[in-house]
């Protein structure tokens, strides 16, 4: 991943990064509606409440789409590369890099759960791998 443009936090993205870096997922959730959403906005999409909170996710979830990229955005992505809409078990979705050695091995309705790499000493991404119902690091 070296190259690759890193993401810039912001107020409202920052603890989203701060609990990846611990190795922690968490989603926007707005308690007025009862809706998990992402990415991070100024007011909830649901009923545009502004006192939502970060709520912590489990991480599992199951691909609901998925595209193969063989054109990367832009320099430092490893290419081709899955990129999916991963329906949480815990409500809401995530789009995001599913790791599956081949990324045409990534389909709709796999089981994925959070795998975290560090992309600097300040920023850590979340990606998705095959669940295999193992906690360990998954390898590809």
């Amino acid at each position: 991943m070296t190259g690759r443009p890193v993401p810039q936090p912001t107020e409202l993205s920052k603890p989203f990064w701060e609990a990846a870096r611990r190795g922690d997922l968490v989603v926007p959730y707005c308690p007025t509606c009862d809706l998990r959403f992402f990415v991070p906005e100024p007011a909830c999409p649901g009923c545009m409440a502004k006192d939502w909170r970060y709520a912590p996710s489990a991480g599992r979830g199951t691909v609901y789409s998925v595209t193969v990229v063989h054109r990367a955005p832009g320099p430092g992505f490893d290419q081709p590369f899955a990129l999916a809409v991963i329906d949480l078990d815990d409500g809401g979705t995530l789009l995001t890099h599913v790791d599956a050695g081949d990324p045409d091995n990534v389909v709709i309705g796999m089981r994925v759960r959070v795998d975290f790499r560090p992309l600097t000493s300040e920023i850590t991404l979340p990606y998705f791998v095959p669940d295999t119902g193992d906690r360990r690091r998954w390898t590809p």
